[in-house]
């Protein structure tokens, strides 16, 4: 049996040789058969070199290398692709999801769990922003695609058949987590705490945090599209209340012009369709990549037995 862990990484030089050491000597130490997928997602540093030497060191570390930057993503799924392994964990390349936890996953999976989630119990060292953002982002999430993803993260272990289901979708825009909530299978827990980072520093912003949340939350709901609906009926029923107020003071000889109040209508209204333009216009551009039917990722180099290791799999 053989146990495949997908890294994506970008712009982690500096990690890289540690966390290759770290998980062999942890999968040796538990006789565990294992290769390690390192993915580049288009990094502008030395990340791939660094893999390159992992290569050499290691003949079970394997390497691909994006054209450019496709996102977490689209390296997750390069990852998946190209795994062999009759299990595939996927965790971050800087050791936050701390590698001790995978034997425990690895036996779960070995007594019949198809997938194993990791669970945060605490999201580490991060700031209040950062954690009230992410907390919201997952009650959202939650609610939109009516999963608990309370406490989610990528960090899990996936039997190859839900490997195979998941490489089986033809969307682009994926959300890995969610995918992997819906795709089902008998499922196993464990928890885990966040741990910090030896080197560099988190390559997201709240911009980019931000984008990623919407760019998900569109892409697996279409909860957004109904709330357009929602915001014509409340628009529809505030002009009834206001055409009814100024109705009476007409028929009650009060009437005065009001500028003020036609003025707030008018921003109400077009707040209102601004915002729901805007909700339109962004599902349809994510149809409009949808259907030009790009790859959702361009290798421009791989390193190791990669090829041949999906090919053997494939005989099989």
């Amino acid at each position: 049996m053989l146990l495949s862990i997908v890294l994506p990484a970008y712009n982690e030089e500096q990690n890289i040789p540690n966390t290759a050491k770290v998980l062999a000597e942890l999968l040796d130490s538990h006789s565990i058969d294992y290769e390690l997928v390192f993915v580049s997602d288009g990094s502008k540093d030395a990340t791939f070199a660094e893999i390159e030497k992992a290569v050499q060191e290691n003949e079970k570390v394997k390497g691909i290398e994006f054209s450019r930057n496709f996102g977490k993503e689209a390296a997750i799924f390069a990852g998946l692709e190209l795994a062999a392994g009759d299990a595939v964990v996927v965790m971050d390349c800087d050791l936050q999801h701390p590698p001790e936890v995978i034997p425990q996953m690895w036996k779960l999976w070995q007594n019949g769990a198809e997938v194993v989630e990791g669970i945060k119990e605490n999201r580490g060292k991060e700031s209040l922003y950062h954690k009230l953002s992410a907390g919201l982002f997952y009650k959202i999430m939650s609610k939109l695609i009516k999963m608990d993803m309370n406490a989610s993260s990528d960090f899990k272990l996936l039997d190859r058949k839900v490997v195979d289901v998941l490489l089986r979708l033809p969307e682009r825009n994926t959300f890995f987590r969610a995918l992997s909530f819906w795709a089902g299978f008998r499922r196993e827990y464990v928890s885990y705490e966040v741990q910090e980072r030896q080197f560099g520093e988190s390559k997201w912003s709240s911009l980019s945090l931000m984008k990623y949340a919407i760019t998900n939350a569109t892409s697996f709901s279409t909860l957004p599209l109904q709330m357009v609906t929602v915001m014509g009926t409340v628009s529809i029923l505030f002009s009834i209340g206001l055409f009814i107020q100024t109705f009476a003071k007409y028929l009650s000889g009060t009437a005065v012009e009001g500028f003020t109040t036609v003025i707030l209508l008018i921003l109400v209204i077009g707040g209102f369709l601004m915002l729901s333009l805007g909700i339109i216009g962004h599902y349809i551009a994510r149809i409009y990549e949808e259907v030009k039917g790009r790859p959702k990722y361009i290798i421009r180099r791989t390193v190791g037995d990669i090829q041949k290791k999906k090919e053997e799999r494939k005989t099989v």
